[in-house]
């Protein structure tokens, strides 16, 4: 395998991918630097709908080369190697030697193939958040003792950051969405007051019939509000008395 090179996110996740990304990339790279004889790092992100078989759900990796992402790509089609094993029992995972251990047969001939020797996955839940971290070496030998100081540390602190990032993220997109509701309310209840006083009905059929049309013309109910408001309803009437009957 060649050189190490800066880490490379390759990211499944689209809402949360960007930062996950970013972080994922700087914990693979500072896991090699915190492992006696490893050679390469992944770290992988997957959330809480598909931690339990890391399928077509949200999940998000990086890689300090690109032999080892492929390493990564492979296990998550075929269903088995250390990420996925230690996804499943919440703990380490490993081989010392993968020339001799053959728990995993597609894991293990694509890691021989880029001179992969051994390798250790250490798993970080936080939040619904569920992160590993894989540490690869060229030669034989334990690499779960070496990753379980610095490395172990290392990963729980960072998925505790990310996971508290991407709750605050949420949060932010929720605050936006009731800001936007909150604005968009005058704007339908002046809606409603005009269908009350064309058709003469009371406020929860006007804004049934309101949010009825809105599905009819496939447009959003503020949009529709206010192209009521500003028209005064002229042009509407002939809908608004169909829908009411």
């Amino acid at each position: 395998m060649p050189d190490r090179t800066h880490s490379r996110p390759t990211t499944t996740c689209q809402t949360d991918a960007p930062f996950l990304g970013r972080g994922l990339a700087d914990l693979a790279e500072q896991a090699v630097s915190c492992t006696p004889d490893s050679c390469g790092a992944t770290a992988t992100a997957v959330l809480a709908s598909d931690a339990g078989g890391c399928g077509d759900g949200d999940r998000t990796t990086a890689a300090t080369h690109p032999d080892l992402s492929a390493l990564v790509s492979v296990q998550l089609r075929s269903g088995e190697g250390p990420i996925l094993a230690a996804l499943d029992t919440g703990r380490p995972a490993g081989a010392d030697d993968l020339l001799y251990d053959r728990r995993w047969p597609r894991f293990r001939a694509s890691a021989l193939d880029a001179g992969v020797r051994s390798s250790a996955t250490l798993p970080f839940a936080c939040d619904g958040l569920t992160v590993t971290i894989s540490v690869y070496g060229l030669r034989p030998g334990s690499l779960e003792k070496a990753a379980q100081g610095t490395t172990e540390l290392l990963g729980d602190l960072t998925t505790e950051s990310l996971a508290r990032d991407r709750l605050y993220r949420a949060a932010l997109v929720q605050v936006d969405q009731l800001d936007a509701a909150l604005r968009a309310r005058p704007v339908v209840d002046q809606a409603c007051g005009i269908v009350m006083y064309v058709l003469g009905c009371d406020a929860d059929h006007a804004f049934d019939l309101l949010r009825r049309l809105s599905q009819r013309t496939n447009r959003k109910l503020t949009e529709l509000a206010g192209n009521v408001v500003r028209t005064r309803g002229r042009g509407l009437e002939k809908d608004l008395i169909e829908l009411g009957r």
